[in-house]
């Protein structure tokens, strides 16, 4: 966001931002910090890093654009100033991922006043962790196909079934998730709810492990788990339209989340540092012409991809007012995949020394980061699904069959 656009309220905000970040940056972890807030496995990891978001709260940092009833810091344009001041910093992502990008904005558009007050100050603080409960065996790009049942019991509801792939599952205390309550309609069959997690009678989590060895995803399962009604988000049936809530955020294709820690995009510099000591032949990688050439297209990539962001934070200059924002996700995940598969071939055999060997370079962040980012592609639905997206809501042509 150019300083000369903002108002001397968010001026000195963000110098505010710059300032406590500075002052206040968190010690080394004690313990290796996993990429993304997603592979988070062990409890020091996790208990790190939700004192950092809790800290971060208390500072303004988090949630600042939410309305201060329930919670958030009650201003406007804020938010982007305080993540994007992060990522300056290189200060470490926010644990609460879920919470902030998904549950929170869902519940401030569908929840009841009971429900924002109850669930979004916790969510984002860090003192309540949450995770989401979209995929199934059966229901992964066809989302609708879902089998998750909510049979209603008075004013409780009874959930059985299975839900896959869940991030943070773990360490949650809520679920946001959709269920069946009708066989009879796919689409107007479904219906969302927040259902507890933690130590719950009739939930259990299991860990599912990686071919990168992390166990951050689980799969749950629900046996007779009761979920009072008011835990519902919006009507009987309207479970799809709620989801479309969740994942519109998600994409990253509309804003009011609470905050994350700023952009996900990795910087070229670490390309261009590990090609210069990298080796090939006896000579640095990077005076590798197709080594160079490959770095610069990476450059001209994440140059244009920023350069969008700020294109579609004005209005007159976007002829479909959805299509920057609903390729943001397709571009961000695969341009990573491209960024850590040129961060492998750039080191060459070295690439083959994982994590836990000394000599990894970059201490075998590349190798990692190539196998973690199948999961972006997919997470979210898939670059297929986002290509028919563009393609029938930007491009208006016919759907896919």
């Amino acid at each position: 966001m150019d300083s000369v656009k903002l108002s001397q309220e968010q001026l000195e905000f963000q110098e505010y931002a710059r300032r406590w970040l500075d002052e206040n940056r968190p010690p080394p972890a004690p313990v290796r910090i996993p990429i993304t807030a997603l592979e988070v496995m062990t409890e020091p990891q996790r208990d790190y890093l939700r004192d950092w978001q809790s800290k971060c709260y208390h500072a303004g940092l988090v949630g600042a654009d939410i309305d201060k009833k329930y919670g958030g810091g009650g201003h406007t344009g804020f938010q982007r100033l305080a993540d994007t001041e992060m990522s300056r910093a290189g200060t470490p992502y926010m644990l609460n991922i879920i919470g902030l990008r998904m549950a929170i904005p869902t519940i401030l558009v569908h929840g009841t006043e009971e429900q924002k007050l109850k669930f979004v100050a916790p969510a984002l603080s860090a003192d309540e962790i949450w995770c989401q409960g979209f995929s199934e065996p059966g229901a992964g790009s066809d989302l609708a196909n879902q089998q998750t049942f909510a049979e209603p019991r008075g004013d409780e509801w009874v959930l059985n079934g299975h839900k896959v792939w869940t991030s943070l599952g773990h360490f949650a205390k809520w679920m946001i998730l959709i269920t069946r309550t009708s066989r009879d309609h796919k689409y107007d069959g479904l219906t969302y709810f927040i259902s507890p997690i933690e130590d719950y009678p009739g939930v259990s989590v299991r860990p599912l492990i990686k071919m990168t060895g992390e166990t951050g995803f689980n799969e749950i399962l629900f046996q007779d788990v009761v979920v009072p009604d008011n835990y519902r988000l919006d009507d009987v049936g309207k479970g799809w339209t709620v989801a479309m809530t969740t994942l519109t955020y998600e994409r990253g294709a509309a804003e009011g989340a609470g905050g994350g820690g700023g952009d996900e995009i990795p910087p070229i510099d670490q390309l261009i540092e590990l090609a210069r000591k990298s080796d090939r032949g006896g000579r640095p990688a990077s005076e590798d012409s197709l080594i160079r050439d490959r770095i610069i297209q990476q450059a001209i990539t994440d140059k244009a991809m920023r350069q969008n962001r700020r294109r579609a934070r004005v209005s007159a200059l976007c002829d479909h007012p959805m299509r920057i924002p609903l390729q943001g996700k397709l571009r961000d995940s695969e341009f990573m995949q491209t960024n850590a598969r040129l961060g492998v071939d750039i080191a060459g055999a070295s690439s083959t020394l994982y994590k836990l060997d000394p000599n990894a370079p970059d201490a075998g962040h590349w190798p990692l980061a190539y196998m973690n980012s199948y999961g972006q592609t997919i997470a979210a639905g898939t670059s297929e699904i986002q290509r028919n997206i563009l393609g029938e809501r930007v491009l208006g042509l016919a759907k896919s069959k």
